[in-house]
């Protein structure tokens, strides 16, 4: 018989880098989130929609969201409800703040050992950082096998996955043992709206610092009555980690130099298709540093 599978999917409430202005890095060379719209990072959204696709090839399976951040990273977590994932888990603290990639895999994996999750699934990389690491850290860290670049689910069997990944030389279809780690493309199936009950029900839900901070609100009042809104919230000292390895003092990238890039619109330049034209803009473009 067919085991029902924990899923877990590792996601990141990111700064829209759209709305990237002067204020968006703190003087540490960390991200300024205060100063930037959040959102759900892209690419998790299609890591959600391939686990919501497993769970139902296996019924009776699980999804759960896994992130780390602030108190309004939960957000994330109700936008994953509303789709269809069963709950979360909010890794918050102040020893998690200014985690590189290498400080973030730790804190994930520390958790991930707690929830034992038959199937860990991600984005392949978050749009503030685009270093597509975590996932791959995380695997080597519970020393689990990985799939990258994943594109479809094909086959889900007792004991094994088969997926189709995008490679730079084209298409690749692996079939890989659960237990195992999967980072999921942009290329991959979005993810499915909102389902109304759904946004109706879980809109409610709300993690222990969200509710102590207003106990006596209706909201507080309904998570109380219903424990499956109530999203679980974890601290360095729930998850056991070494504190050494944990937020800035555990992130060997160390930031530099910063530099604010502002493009600016200048006149257009028209051109035929004659050689000479063309040869005198590469070699406008060369002589700018802007190419070659």
């Amino acid at each position: 018989m067919n085991k029902n599978l924990r899923i877990v999917v590792l996601a990141k409430q990111v700064p829209d880098t759209r709305q990237v202005g002067k204020d968006a890095m703190t003087a540490e060379g960390t991200v300024n989130r205060a100063a930037l719209p959040a959102i759900f990072n892209p690419e998790d959204l299609n890591a959600l929609e391939f686990a919501l696709t497993l769970k139902e090839q296996r019924p009776g399976s699980t999804v759960y969201l896994l992130t780390m951040g602030p108190q309004r990273a939960a957000d994330i977590i109700r936008e994953a409800m509303y789709r269809g994932a069963d709950g979360g888990y909010l890794l918050s603290g102040r020893e998690f703040a200014g985690s590189d990639t290498l400080a973030t895999s730790y804190a994930l994996s520390c958790a991930l050992r707690k929830i034992e999750a038959d199937v860990i699934v991600a984005g392949r990389q978050a749009i503030d950082g685009d270093t597509a690491q975590v996932g791959p850290q995380v695997a080597e860290k519970l020393g689990l096998p990985q799939v990258t670049y994943a594109e479809q689910l094909v086959e889900v069997g007792e004991q094994h996955l088969v997926i189709r990944r995008r490679i730079a030389e084209g298409v690749e279809v692996v079939e890989a043992p659960i237990p195992l780690v999967v980072t999921v493309n942009g290329s991959a199936p979005a993810c499915r709206p909102r389902h109304a009950k759904r946004l109706m029900f879980y809109k409610s839900a709300r993690c222990r610092s969200e509710v102590a901070a207003d106990p006596q609100s209706m909201v507080a009042r309904r998570v109380a009555e219903k424990p499956e809104l109530l999203i679980e919230e974890w601290s360095a000292a729930d998850i056991n980690p070494d504190p050494t390895q944990l937020g800035l003092q555990g992130s060997p990238t160390k930031v530099k130099r910063i530099e604010n890039v502002v493009f600016q619109a200048k006149e257009a330049k028209r051109l035929t298709a004659e050689d000479g034209e063309m040869e005198g803009l590469i070699r406008e473009l060369i002589a700018a540093h802007t190419i070659g």
